[in-house]
């Protein structure tokens, strides 16, 4: 199965910190292995911090005061000074520069333009910054899902830009119909 476009929700009893109640959004997966970016782990600094630490002027103060409030987050692991935007492909821009595109709606950008261009205003209007992300190596993901590390569910653009991040674990499971608080976080074998 390939999980490129979905929300994979970590199991009750994966005990790995790093992704213990995690989301990720997998980005891309191949026969070589997957890259996503955990969706609800925020970092202590805000979209308006990141822009102002690396001086990219915000446009106004209504935008200031918005990314004042929006969260970066820890997409995962690997690569934690490499910066990713999620973010709608509604009206892409070249001037974005280079991005992956993983359906029609959604792309993937690690450009400083896509940052230039959200802070003059002229960017996706929906978009999920984080920095780092999860890498699974080839087969890795497909030995998790079999051992009930995960869940999966085809990606939510609501889950992904629109609900609260400290919702976001039981919502993904809630598109399942599971209340993951039920789930028992013992592994055994009948």
């Amino acid at each position: 199965m390939n999980l490129t476009n979905h929300l994979i929700i970590a199991m009750p009893g994966l005990a790995d910190p790093m992704f213990e109640k995690s989301v990720s959004f997998i980005c891309q997966h191949t026969d070589k292995g997957a890259m996503g970016l955990t969706i609800n782990r925020p970092l202590e600094v805000t979209f308006a911090d990141l822009l102002k630490q690396l001086d990219i002027p915000l446009k106004n103060d209504t935008l200031s005061s918005r990314f004042a409030s929006t969260p970066v987050f820890l997409g995962g692991p690997v690569e934690t000074e490499h910066g990713f935007v999620l973010h709608s492909s509604k009206h892409a821009s070249d001037s974005w520069g280079q991005s992956l595109k993983i359906n029609d709606d959604l792309s993937l950008s690690s450009s400083r333009d896509i940052l230039n261009a959200i802070a003059s205003g002229e960017g996706p209007d929906r978009f999920l910054v984080a920095l780092g992300y999860a890498g699974w190596s080839e087969g890795q993901i497909e030995r998790e899902m079999q051992e009930n590390s995960w869940l999966n569910v085809p990606a939510d653009n609501e889950i992904l830009f629109n609900t609260p991040y400290e919702q976001r674990w039981e919502s993904a499971a809630m598109k399942l119909g599971i209340d993951i608080h039920l789930i028992s976080g013992d592994i055994g074998h009948a």
